[in-house]
């Protein structure tokens, strides 16, 4: 492709998103100024998750914490339980840490520049090129699946992700213009949404067509490596009942997998077999009654690996352990349940 070629992109796609850009709620109309609150708000609930998902989302946390300083104030129990749902919850802890960070060391202003939001936590190479772009017009390279997706097939690079990241990177930085940075950005993630989709590709609509060196194979490009097989682990959930129908929840550990949201205790999840009734019963926090195992089991799906939970019933009346607590059925909504203890919940209450 000419330089005078790559310049015609960002004109071309420019013109073609001032006609069809899409309406979202975190994105502000033609001729307003970006708040950066809520560019920064919706590029971390954007990550691994959808647009129409996160729509509901990000208008219930702005409804709640209409700014960063008012985010940073809340309880990290709160912004967890509004979370629920959305997954990968270290979003949601370092999305509380960096709310405080901002509000405490930058006085409730985010700071425009790519390397200053880059030392923010949770805040990876994306989000600080989306945020520095978008809100504050600055010329910074946004990739993500979208933008590669389009860069693929410009460009018509045949080798396989994730191998060609880095040379997709250097053309999405060719042509990134330094005049409507943002807008570019924003219009090269609708054109890959919208156009450039990974299945049927709209290539007769594409403002792009003209420029595509890989029309003609659009719909095998990207290249990625086949996948490796998702593992399957398997464990117990212990549903401890108080006479009163109290439920013990215990909080999981800050750090790893769901970190600091709630669950029902259980075992370690393993591959392999089902671990046993008498491994359910040395690890469950306090048990007052044989635990006793329904039928069936839940099965719940995270990035690497396939979950499958069997729950066991026992009543205990013992005061709540440490790190946990008894709470009532219709109280459950006011703690940080994750989808896939939700799931063992109902299969419980089914069940029993």
């Amino acid at each position: 492709m000419s330089k005078r070629e790559k310049t015609q992109v960002a004109e071309l796609l420019l013109g073609w998103y001032d006609r069809h850009r899409r309406r979202l709620p975190w994105r502000s109309a033609p001729g307003e100024t970006p708040d950066p609150y809520h560019v920064w708000l919706s590029e971390i609930m954007l990550q691994q998750t959808t647009v129409a998902t996160v729509g509901p989302y990000f208008k219930k946390f702005l409804k709640r914490w209409p700014t960063v300083d008012v985010l940073a104030a809340a309880e990290l129990d709160q912004v967890l339980q509004a979370w629920a749902g959305l997954g990968y919850y270290a979003r949601a802890r370092n999305l509380h840490k960096c709310a405080g960070v901002v509000s405490r060391d930058y006085r409730g202003q985010f700071p425009d520049s790519e390397a200053k939001l880059l030392e923010l936590p949770g805040i990876g190479r994306y989000t600080a090129a989306a945020v520095s772009a978008i809100a504050f017009g600055h010329r910074s390279v946004v990739m993500d699946g979208n933008v590669e997706r389009v860069m693929a097939r410009i460009f018509k690079v045949l080798e396989p992700l994730p191998d060609s990241k880095p040379i997709l990177y250097e053309h999405a930085a060719e042509l990134t213009p330094i005049v409507r940075a943002g807008d570019y950005a924003q219009a090269v993630m609708d054109l890959g949404a919208t156009i450039c989709t990974a299945r049927k590709p709209k290539c007769m609509r594409c403002p792009l067509e003209s420029l595509c060196d890989g029309e003609k194979i659009a719909g095998e490009l990207p290249r990625r490596q086949p996948k490796p097989e998702k593992p399957t682990r398997r464990g117990i959930a212990i549903w401890l009942e108080r006479d009163d129908g109290a439920v013990l929840l215990r909080r999981r550990l800050e750090t790893g997998l769901l970190g600091g949201m709630m669950e029902i205790p259980g075992t370690e999840w393993v591959e392999g077999d089902w671990p046993s009734i008498d491994d359910a019963f040395k690890v469950a926090p306090i048990v007052s009654s044989p635990l006793q195992m329904l039928a069936g089991h839940i099965r719940h799906t995270f990035t690497h690996f396939h979950l499958e939970l069997r729950v066991a019933i026992a009543c205990s009346n013992q005061a709540a352990p440490q790190g946990c607590l008894w709470c009532l059925p219709n109280s459950f909504g006011d703690h940080a349940l994750p989808s896939v203890m939700k799931k063992a919940i109902a299969h419980a209450i089914r069940a029993s």
